[in-house]
């Protein structure tokens, strides 16, 4: 049995329970992820702290998949293209984890991310500790059964805020660029920024002003929407002008001469 997302694409392997599975998902919603411990490509150790302060992807892989795996990669990595375009190459960072151990190693996971073309910056490959394994997944809501032709696993992207929360989870093998960069866009431009400096604050007004261009896959800044918001700056300035000053004028025509 498998799970349909919005756009009609298996959310959930078969050999899993769809339901059980996507229950668990949303159920890690507004969860704060456990400072675990992986290793990175070069076999460096990375805290999951390390990625706070900003928003973060994280899916699951196995680098022993031939088929599912490799497509979802390749359709995260249209969507991090997307992304980085639209809201800057240092907006957020993604983190892809080997959960087949001790198959996915360092070495196997940097082959992995080679061969399908997300061996880039700002996406890191990471492998957990086998002890640490199952209190990761669970944080994050992922689901994976052995089978005898490999893993059925949950097919999902965790969205996670800035302060290590899940925020969002999306599915599906071609995960929606839409979807996953909409969610960014609200977590970059719904957080409060006390002391934002002009820069800061130009860069939050481009974010709100690029739209999805389907037929290109791409974003691009709908200038139209910034002209419509200084047009509309300009009219609440208008107005608060036009009614100081008819206050001072009825209080001017009031006063009584002494």
């Amino acid at each position: 049995m498998a799970a349909e997302n919005s756009a009609g694409t298996a959310a959930v392997r078969p050999g899993l329970s769809a339901s059980a599975s996507i229950e668990v998902s949303q159920a890690a919603i507004g969860k704060t992820l456990g400072d675990y411990t992986l290793l990175d490509t070069a076999g460096q150790p990375v805290k999951l702290s390390h990625y706070r302060g900003k928003p973060l992807l994280v899916n699951f892989v196995y680098t022993g998949c031939f088929q599912v795996c490799p497509t979802a990669t390749r359709a995260l990595k249209r969507v991090v293209d997307a992304g980085q375009s639209a809201l800057g190459g240092n907006a957020f960072n993604v983190v892809s984890i080997g959960f087949n151990l001790p198959f996915d190693t360092p070495d196997a996971l940097r082959a992995f991310a080679r061969q399908h073309g997300a061996d880039m910056r700002g996406w890191d490959f990471l492998s957990p500790e086998s002890a640490q394994l199952q209190s990761l997944t669970r944080d994050l809501g992922f689901t994976y059964a052995a089978t005898p032709r490999g893993f059925d696993h949950v097919l999902q992207v965790s969205v996670v805020d800035a302060d290590g929360r899940v925020y969002r989870q999306i599915y599906g093998e071609e995960v929606s660029v839409p979807q996953v960069v909409g969610a960014l866009k609200e977590l970059l431009t719904g957080a409060r920024r006390d002391n934002e400096s002009l820069t800061g604050l130009l860069d939050r007004v481009r974010i709100l002003c690029t739209v999805y261009d389907p037929a290109s896959g791409t974003y691009r800044v709908k200038y139209s929407i910034l002209f419509e918001l200084g047009g509309g700056l300009l009219g609440l300035i208008a107005t608060a002008w036009f009614l100081v000053h008819e206050l001072r004028r009825s209080r001017a025509g009031g006063a009584k001469p002494g």
